[in-house]
């Protein structure tokens, strides 16, 4: 049975792994089936949500990715243009704008977010429910503090 950290142990300990995490995410490699396109860990967020919960309007996209509705469609227009995304008008309002991933990409995508999904369900998987809840809330925490500066 692992001790508990005092914060200041804690502190130091996270100064010096974060930046690894980090490192390593950004030298994920991406599929070859997408590395012809300029993707960046940015473009792994706005994939996730439409992989995970399906097609969506900008507007929702741009609320969950918490950033304003312009640089969502910019991104969105640059993925369109590449073919790695769909635009379409929504059926019930058509001044909404439905965005999902390509059909002959989503395979490419999925092995994209694979390989940190994978490394999340590891490290998660010890975790009880309520231990996963703080940790995702504390990163959360962490993510909204430094957005403060």
């Amino acid at each position: 049975m692992s001790t508990g950290l005092g914060l200041t142990e804690a502190v130091r300990a996270l100064l010096l792994l974060l930046p690894r995490v980090v490192g390593r995410v950004k030298r994920s490699p991406i599929p070859p089936e997408l590395a012809s396109f300029s993707l960046a860990p940015r473009h792994l967020s706005l994939f996730a949500y439409l992989q995970f919960d399906g097609p969506m309007p900008v507007n929702e996209l741009a609320s969950r990715l918490e950033v304003a509705p312009a640089t969502v469609s910019l991104m969105i227009s640059e993925l369109s243009k590449k073919g790695l995304l769909v635009r379409r008008e929504d059926e019930t309002d058509r001044r909404r704008t439905i965005v999902s991933i390509a059909e002959d990409r989503t395979a490419a995508v999925e092995a994209w977010l694979s390989a940190s999904a994978q490394a999340w369900q590891v490290a998660l998987e010890p975790l009880t429910d309520e231990q996963r809840r703080v940790f995702v809330d504390t990163l959360g925490a962490f993510e909204r503090e430094l957005n403060r500066e």
